[in-house]
């Protein structure tokens, strides 16, 4: 074999290497990025839950909170109405 072939026979099984090295690291790689983005989706997925549980809960004491507004309210004029009845007598 002449040194000529042997430095094309080489190269080409050093190129032949280094694809087959490249495509496996690019398919781990791949891989990993996939696996990423099904974790990225989960967490949104939670955070997403998360927040809707804050947000009903922060409905149920507005709710609360009109509901103690309205009876204070009504008490006050309850109590306004008493002590107008009172001052008449």
């Amino acid at each position: 074999m002449s040194t000529a072939s042997k430095v094309v026979l080489g190269v080409s099984v050093a190129l032949t290497l280094s694809t087959v090295a490249g495509v496996h690291l690019k398919q781990t790689w791949d891989r990993q990025r996939l696996h990423e983005g099904v974790v990225r989706d989960l967490e949104r997925l939670h955070r997403k839950q998360e927040n809707l549980r804050l947000l009903e809960e922060q409905r149920s004491l507005t709710r609360q909170l009109e509901d103690l507004r309205l009876f204070a309210s009504a008490l006050q004029k309850l109590e306004k109405k008493s002590s107008n009845t009172l001052l008449e007598k």
